[in-house]
């Protein structure tokens, strides 16, 4: 797989040590501006006054990444008054970079933000409201998936306007299932159709779902397993960590027995399980809708997509969101954030042409068009929106989720009973969320 695209994913979800963005300071975005006075239009609806330059940040170092420059150079040539120059980075580099870059005038006019990153960001007022965005384009909840609308909003006002949704997904090896004797066109969808299938491909040799320790993508899955049986990771204001819940060690001990059980070696390194199914020696692997892209480019490996299979009491997937949002300009300058919003209301209104890097549009006409069913493979995991498990909407969650992760880990290299890593997780959890309330007031 290409380095970059791994590298990429790592960051796609929970910003691991970015509720770090401690150091935030109120941000100015750069470039000082025109003195000329605001320009007609707002709201994203139009943009009349003097050509403006804007600065876009974005994480975008895959095959996505060249999709979205092409799709802001179509912008570029269809609005001769702005003038939008992208800048791209990792994204593990691009949230570390974000609040200092800001602060000093050297940021973004326009940042690509993950939805769980946006309530850190609003609290320590790097990036503005966009409620006048919503409003005068009437967007509404509506238009969009309510779990990805909602995910926009911090303290009862919007700082996103969402671009798309990006799930785990269920990946299959239609060869391997054939070599078991399962019918490769059927994959499982219930825990007894799972369970049943890997003892099937067990007997003909094949260890069927490599379970990882780390993040990507064990932890994703264990997040998805421990809403699937009804638990959370906090509670409903995300004062209280709950991952050591009945659920949740049930959950993580269902997985883990996988280990046991002979479907997956132990100690599966980073990315192994991934690199096996592609390779022929893993049948099954949850992973993200951003590996469709990349699946593609093996010719060799006959594969498929689909929804998680249900394995607890309930339909849920791991899923994020990125969102546009605009950094607080020191000058002020309503000419370019105006352009801005235009920009952004462009941009979301062409996801589909976006759809295609491997994401779930969060606009409700565009997943509706044709054009988007057509896209076979994404467009098989867009009813994962509908109860897609997204991160609260709380400010500095990036640490108190990596705990969360290590964990997990620990449960299952074994260092700790599934219980007890989760009980200690929860311990340590618990004190970073009442640090957090110290530092961001909430």
């Amino acid at each position: 797989m290409i380095h970059t695209e791994m590298s990429r994913r790592r960051l796609l979800g929970l910003g691991v040590g970015l509720g770090a963005a401690a150091s935030l300071t109120l941000a100015g975005c750069g470039g000082g501006g025109d003195d000329a006075g605001p320009a007609a239009g707002n709201g994203g609806k139009d943009y009349t006054g003097p050509k403006v330059d804007l600065k876009l940040w974005n994480g975008f170092t895959g095959g996505d990444g060249d999709i979205f420059k092409a799709l802001v150079n179509q912008f570029n040539t269809e609005h001769q008054n702005i003038a939008v120059g992208v800048a791209t980075y990792q994204w593990e580099d691009y949230y570390n970079k974000l609040p200092g870059a800001a602060s000093t005038g050297n940021g973004p006019d326009i940042a690509v933000m993950h939805m769980d990153q946006l309530a850190t960001f609003a609290a320590r007022g790097v990036i503005t409201e966009l409620d006048d965005v919503a409003k005068n384009l009437e967007l509404t909840e509506g238009d969009f998936a309510p779990t990805v609308w909602k995910g926009g909003l911090y303290n009862d006002k919007r700082y996103g306007i969402p671009l798309d949704m990006h799930p785990l997904g269920f990946y299959y090896n239609k060869s391997l299932m054939q070599k078991a004797g399962l019918d490769p066109e059927k994959p499982p969808t219930t825990r007894e159709e799972y369970e049943a299938a890997l003892t099937e491909l067990k007997k003909s040799g094949v260890q069927g779902f490599w379970v990882s320790p780390f993040q990507f993508t064990g932890g994703m899955t264990f997040y998805s397993l421990l809403h699937q049986w009804g638990g959370s990771v906090f509670d409903a204001e995300a004062k209280a960590a709950t991952f050591n819940s009945d659920q949740a060690v049930e959950a993580a001990t269902w997985l883990i027995d996988m280990v046991k059980l002979g479907h997956s070696p132990a100690n599966v390194g980073q990315d192994a399980d991934y690199l096996a199914f592609k390779s022929g020696k893993n049948a099954f692997t949850w992973n993200g809708i951003w590996q469709i892209n990349d699946l593609k480019k093996s010719p060799d490996v006959q594969w498929g997509v689909a929804e998680l299979p249900q394995i607890g009491s309930e339909k849920a997937a791991w899923a994020n969101s990125h969102n546009f949002t605009i950094v607080k300009g020191r000058a002020n300058d309503a000419n370019k954030v105006t352009a801005a919003k235009v920009f952004i209301n462009w941009l979301s209104e062409h996801s589909l042409d976006w759809a295609k890097g491997g994401q779930v549009p969060a606009r409700k006409t565009v997943r509706e068009d044709a054009g988007f069913k057509a896209l076979t493979e994404v467009n098989a995991l867009a009813p994962e929106l509908e109860y897609a498990a997204f991160p609260p909407a709380a400010p500095g969650l990036g640490e108190v989720m990596t705990t969360f992760y290590n964990s997990f880990n620990e449960a299952a290299l074994g260092k700790k009973s599934p219980k007890q890593a989760l009980d200690d997780g929860v311990a340590k959890a618990n004190k970073q969320l009442e640090d957090n309330r110290k530092k961001y007031g909430s």
